[in-house]
């Protein structure tokens, strides 16, 4: 593994780790919103292990990536992000996105300028959402505003968020996602990310989303697959079934046992998914 960093058009740093070899087609990596490149798990070794150049990136105000001037994290910022960071490399790379990273892959490559891409993988996330999941992220991200005493406490808090997962015994990995501050522990992304009274939902009507994504999503040209969690409560069933109908030659695979956070929920099975849909492109 080695770090790497990317400029983005309005001059931020946005750093990642790279891993595989560097002639390796790349596999671009987008975490979701308030989390950062450690989300996806085993997943970025595994494809470098299978012959990719994965490349995981804290998007902008979340982890070691600067923060955005002004508090401007619109949905169109993080899609232009994905097209520096896709132009940067060697080759056009597969662009896998979960949640807003799927958002943002979507639009840098659904709309114009379209970014150079091999393919598209979104990761539980489609052409709009359900309402009541979105109240629950916005709920957790505005939980803790002055942060937690312990890491246990915010182990506490993860579990109540995500009761189908098994808390695990050490909380240690918790740490690459929290910072400590003022004596506690903090999320590590920018705060103004979601403003008190703010949600992900809203942010995404504002910006007129729920009219763009169709059509981002019907002009699709390039292998596309939609990795949906069997049990979230963003992506339903029905909101699967319509994506089918925009994108009917996309690929859609299932996780059971997984919600909206899919490689952190069924870390073997997102990542088996991946490595097959991949196998078809070489």
């Amino acid at each position: 593994m080695e770090p790497i960093t990317f400029a983005t058009a309005d001059g931020l740093t946005l750093r990642g780790d790279a891993r595989g070899d560097a002639g390796a087609p790349p596999v671009m990596l987008l975490h979701g919103g308030g989390q950062t490149r450690h989300a996806w798990g085993g997943t970025a070794q595994a494809l470098a292990d299978a012959g990719w150049r994965t490349i995981a990136v804290d998007q902008r105000g979340h982890g070691d990536s600067d923060r955005s001037p002004g508090g401007d994290y619109s949905v169109d910022l993080f899609a232009a992000d994905a097209r520096a960071i896709a132009d940067a490399l060697d080759a056009p790379p597969v662009f896998v996105g979960a949640s807003l990273g799927g958002l943002a892959s979507l639009l840098a490559v659904g709309e114009e300028p379209r970014a150079d891409a091999a393919a598209l993988i979104l990761v539980d996330v489609a052409h709009r959402f359900e309402p009541d999941g979105a109240a629950r992220i916005a709920n957790f991200m505005h939980g803790a505003p002055n942060g937690f005493a312990s890491l246990d406490e915010a182990a506490a808090a993860v579990a109540a968020y995500l009761p189908h997962r098994e808390r695990p015994e050490d909380n240690s990995g918790l740490e690459r996602n929290l910072r400590l501050r003022d004596g506690r522990w903090h999320w590590h992304w920018d705060p103004q990310l979601m403003p008190p009274g703010s949600s992900p939902g809203e942010r995404m009507i504002r910006a007129g989303i729920l009219e763009r994504a169709p059509a981002a999503i019907a002009a699709l040209t390039i292998p596309t697959l939609l990795v949906h969690g069997a049990i979230s409560d963003i992506v339903s069933p029905a909101i699967v079934a319509e994506f089918s109908e925009l994108a009917p030659r996309a690929e859609i695979v299932n996780v059971r046992g997984a919600a909206h956070m899919v490689a952190g929920d069924k870390n073997d099975r997102f990542t088996d998914a991946v490595t097959d849909f991949l196998a078809t492109l070489r």
